[in-house]
């Protein structure tokens, strides 16, 4: 029998409510407004039982016992059956967000999986820890991810240039076979499952989906529906089950929650890759993980002090850019080159001023009218050097000219 006793509803508060059912009470109360808790205003630091991957420096044993040792692949047969919906509402519950710059939401339902271990960017070497220290992460993770979408298989797409991660993870998907936690009847869950290397020939346009699945994103592989996803957001998707997506939810910002891998490159002291919580200023992840910057200047992971030659530097990244191109883009195939050569000149001063104004024109004739982001990649480096360092631009060229009258 259920009964409630009175509140008072008039006043300013109300009373306590209490409920009992089958002899249990419980006491609820009420109040005149609406009381939200307290939203998180400090990140980080991470404690080490949060850590999802435990092994991203290679001093443990990244094989299957190892793995198994840190509680990779435990109960894994529990998760897959608990079945599709149970998975699906895990991830969604945690705000897990795609991990491979784009921030799409997960916990759709494609057919098929496709990983893009390519992380051909300036500046990001996370991915290629996770395939290298610690490759059954991630292949427990696209069979749990295939679970939720009812896929049969995952293809992991692999630049060439990372040999010694695709051995390591091709290793560990040999082991996981002949340990039956793949293939036929999966982890003893009923559920074939199946995970193949794809290794690349080290081409950056090989990253981007089209170009990756080989069709038209709307039909996706062998005309199914595809979902391309990033190593590190399916190596967790393990994790998250075992520890529940609530737990997950407790670490950053309202969507933008969860456990991230930075890499820390440039001028700090101690170069890193870290896994810490979603929003930690990025003074503390410099300070406490990088010894601190040798400059105070700083662009995401890329770290620049302030004695750096910040023309050479951007004509380093357009000439990474250049060598990337794959040339079917007019744009970017003309384009980039031109921007390339003139750039280099920039960085001497044999150039003139007029030129600064014609590097922007040609970087907005890139920008957008490309297939893939190459384009806009090397069009927006120079557009911001001009915005914010034309002045030193400017002056490198007339240093250039002084220097070439006082010799003539």
């Amino acid at each position: 029998m259920l009964s409630l006793s009175r509140a008072v509803v008039s006043g300013v508060t109300r009373a306590p409510a209490a409920i009992s059912q089958t002899g249990v009470t419980v006491i609820t109360r009420f109040n005149s407004t609406t009381q939200n808790a307290p939203k998180k205003t400090t990140f980080g630091p991470l404690a080490d039982e949060d850590r999802i991957f435990t092994n991203l420096y290679g001093r443990h044993d990244w094989r299957l016992k190892g793995a198994q040792k840190r509680g990779d692949w435990y109960k894994t047969k529990e998760i897959l059956l608990k079945g599709v919906d149970w998975i699906l509402n895990e991830v969604k519950v945690s705000g897990l967000r795609g991990r491979g710059g784009a921030g799409f939401p997960t916990g759709m339902k494609p057919k098929y999986l496709v990983v893009n271990a390519d992380e051909g960017e300036p500046g990001t070497c996370k991915d290629r820890e996770i395939m290298r220290h610690d490759p059954h992460k991630l292949v427990e993770g696209c069979l749990v991810a295939g679970r939720a979408m009812g896929a049969r298989a995952a293809y992991i797409y692999i630049r060439g240039e990372f040999y010694n991660e695709s051995s390591n993870l091709q290793v560990a998907i040999n082991e996981a076979y002949a340990a039956g936690l793949i293939g036929r009847n999966a982890c003893g869950s009923g559920y074939d499952f199946d995970v193949f290397v794809m290794r690349g020939a080290g081409a950056y346009i090989c990253g981007e989906e089209t170009a990756l699945i080989d069709r038209p994103i709307t039909t996706g592989v062998f005309g199914c529906p595809t979902t391309v996803a990033n190593v590190e957001t399916v190596a967790v998707a393990p994790t998250i089950c075992r520890r529940g997506g609530l737990w997950f939810l407790g670490f950053g910002r309202e969507r933008n929650s969860g456990t991230k891998l930075f890499n820390i490159s440039g001028h700090v002291n101690t170069p890193c890759t870290v896994e810490e919580e979603m929003s930690i200023p990025l003074k503390d992840l410099i300070e406490r993980h990088a010894g601190g910057q040798r400059g105070q200047r700083a662009s995401g992971g890329l770290n620049a002090r302030k004695t750096t030659d910040i023309i050479r530097a951007i004509a380093r990244l357009i000439e990474f850019y250049k060598h990337e191109s794959c040339g079917q883009c007019t744009p970017c195939r003309e384009g980039v080159d031109w921007m390339n050569d003139m750039m280099w000149r920039f960085v001497r001063g044999n150039a003139k001023e007029a030129e600064i104004d014609m590097i922007w024109e040609i970087s907005k004739q890139i920008e957008g009218h490309t297939i893939c982001a190459l384009g806009d990649g090397a069009a927006w480096p120079v557009q911001g050097l001009i915005r914010h360092f034309r002045p030193v631009m400017e002056t490198r060229i007339a240093e250039f000219q002084q220097a070439k009258q006082a010799t003539a």
